[in-house]
């Protein structure tokens, strides 16, 4: 009778570790479902990485020259130098 019981209660522990293994917390299904987030979190943050580095350029821009600062002004604010005339053309 005792002979029985270790090798049943082994098939059992390995069932319930199959088990787990296949469904559980950190299972084969979770694993796979973590690496596609895993990929498009990378793929965000590298969109997001060249954003600021742009942005990063455009404050220094801002920052050292006055051509940028002109530049802006015209374009998103329409002003004009004294003596110019402003021409806005549509497509």
């Amino acid at each position: 009778m005792r002979t029985r019981i270790v090798p049943i209660v082994l098939v059992l522990l390995l069932a319930v570790l199959q088990w787990q293994l296949w469904t559980g917390r950190g299972s084969m299904r979770d694993v796979a479902q973590l690496r596609e987030k895993l990929v498009v979190q990378k793929e965000a943050n590298a969109k997001a990485a060249l954003a600021n580095e742009r942005l990063t350029s455009e404050v220094s821009d801002l920052k050292e020259g006055l051509e940028m600062v002109e530049e802006r002004a015209r374009a998103e604010l329409g002003m004009v130098k004294p003596n110019e005339v402003f021409v806005q053309m549509t497509h």
